[in-house]
């Protein structure tokens, strides 16, 4: 008997998720500000990885008119356990590149009046170049429509062809992250389609191909990690010469995705960014609701003031 065939039978979830802890219980008010970004995101065929990763910084970000633009598409080539990204084979229309998608995503941003525009994708492994001419061209038209803005990008690893985040730099973005999501034990279960050193190697490459971008890497929490693992990958990451980490809690979005395997507290979440600070990172953005584009503008303020 599956799961569905359980719900209908006794009306409850075989496992279900286990109550949110006071400090992870985030209200959700601005209704009328999500409805009317995503009229106009809709309008012009774009996604947000706010709304397809079920973030539960939502509702706050859109209400202070902030999104992180996702292209590519909506569907991902990869079957990350912890995401919640709609996956689909290559074979579907829908993975067909929308070749205005670049000038769309410029002109909401224009729209917006942004002064701080995060772009970040789906994978795209069934891509010679792995989207990053299209990633590329998208940093140049947010960059002719705004030249005062600045620009990040959250970039997946194009399975560590090096020419690809080349060619994406070479579009000029501030700033350049690659998340390395969990601890390089976790990876087979949490990202099976990734390698951890070639994360590490992507955000490497990053820094001394283009010295002075601003690197950035994120991390989930509460996967089954240990202290020690998350030190040891804070560790590799600056190693790599990264500028920024971000450490957030993983919250399950969906029922398929991998569980919870502990809620992570407010003051370990603070010992995590004392230790990183400790190790030379501009800035450390350590929380249970931090994701890797959250308050990205005021993030990158604080670090660009920590290296003055």
């Amino acid at each position: 008997m599956d799961s569905d065939q359980l719900v209908q039978i006794t009306g409850a979830l075989p496992n279900p998720m286990p109550r949110l802890p006071v400090w992870l219980r985030k209200g959700r008010t601005h209704f009328e500000a999500i409805h009317a970004l995503k009229t106009e995101l809709r309008q012009r065929r774009l996604h947000t990885v706010c709304e397809s990763a079920r973030c539960p910084n939502i509702h706050e970000c859109f209400a202070r008119g902030a999104a992180t633009f996702m292209i590519l598409g909506n569907l991902c080539t990869r079957g990350c356990g912890f995401c919640s990204v709609p996956k689909g084979s290559p074979a579907k229309k829908e993975f067909v590149l929308d070749a205005d998608e670049p000038f769309h995503v410029a002109e909401m941003a224009a729209r917006m009046q942004l002064k701080y525009v995060v772009i970040t994708s789906v994978n795209r492994d069934d891509l010679s170049d792995g989207g990053s001419h299209h990633f590329a061209e998208t940093v140049r038209q947010i960059r002719l429509v705004l030249p005062k803005a600045r620009v990040e990008v959250l970039t997946p690893d194009f399975c560590g062809d090096l020419k690809a985040v080349a060619r994406v730099l070479d579009a000029g973005p501030h700033v350049f992250n690659h998340n390395m999501e969990t601890v390089a034990r976790l990876y087979k279960r949490v990202r099976p389609q990734a390698r951890y050193r070639q994360s590490l190697a992507v955000l490497r490459f990053a820094k001394s191909y283009r010295s002075g971008v601003l690197t950035k890497s994120g991390l989930m929490v509460g996967l089954g990690e240990s202290a020690d693992e998350v030190k040891d990958l804070l560790g590799d990451i600056r190693q790599a010469d990264v500028d920024v980490a971000t450490i957030g809690q993983y919250l399950q979005p969906t029922r398929r995705n991998l569980p919870v395997a502990a809620y992570v507290t407010p003051e370990q979440f603070e010992s995590y960014r004392e230790y990183g600070l400790s190790l030379g990172f501009k800035m450390v953005f350590s929380g249970p609701f931090v994701r890797s584009s959250y308050m990205a503008d005021l993030v990158n303020e604080q670090a660009g003031q920590a290296h003055a």
